[in-house]
């Protein structure tokens, strides 16, 4: 019992020690990689939870943090990718312009005030690139279904656009 602490012990002043010298190093790099301090600290704060989960079978703790956040990144910019395709998407089909010198009424907070039943269909369909047959089992719904939900929730964008547009214009 004795042994097994106080290897325990040494093995929390270990991970204690790697993250003492590696978090600096491992933030900075993410945030050159994501050009923003928050985010960039939540990787690579997620990146040595991901270890520690794994910490006792993990032999190179270094190349593990680095490839885990290289990993973060990638699913970062991918879902920044995501959400400009779905914001043009959903500008494009709610066929508003607005005029260059306006500033674009913020799509996300728009969907965001959608209810969940038609907020949901429009989140996995536009800014998680999911086909309707895939929303359809996620959410339990008939295809039809989600077609319609689709179909209202790109109306009350274009009410909101609009109306919003109104306001600034």
């Amino acid at each position: 019992m004795k042994r097994s602490r106080s290897r325990s012990r040494s093995r929390e002043r270990a991970a204690s020690e790697l993250f003492a010298a590696l978090y600096p190093r491992l933030a900075g790099w993410c945030r050159r990689l994501v050009d923003d301090d928050e985010t960039a600290h939540e990787i690579a704060s997620e990146a040595f939870t991901r270890l520690w989960a794994r910490w006792t079978t993990v032999s190179e703790p270094q190349g593990f943090l680095f490839v885990t956040a290289a990993n973060l990144v990638r699913d970062h910019w991918r879902k920044l990718e995501r959400e400009r395709r779905a914001v043009r998407r959903v500008t494009v089909e709610v066929a508003v312009a607005p005029p260059a010198e306006q500033a674009d009424p913020s799509v996300r907070m728009l969907v965001q005030s959608l209810p969940d039943r038609l907020r949901v269909p429009i989140l996995l369909h536009y800014y998680a690139d999911m086909p309707i047959r895939e929303v359809s089992v996620l959410t339990g719904r008939k295809e039809g279904t989600v077609k319609a939900d689709l179909h209202a929730a790109r109306e009350l964008l274009r009410v909101h656009l609009r109306r919003s547009l109104d306001h600034t214009g």
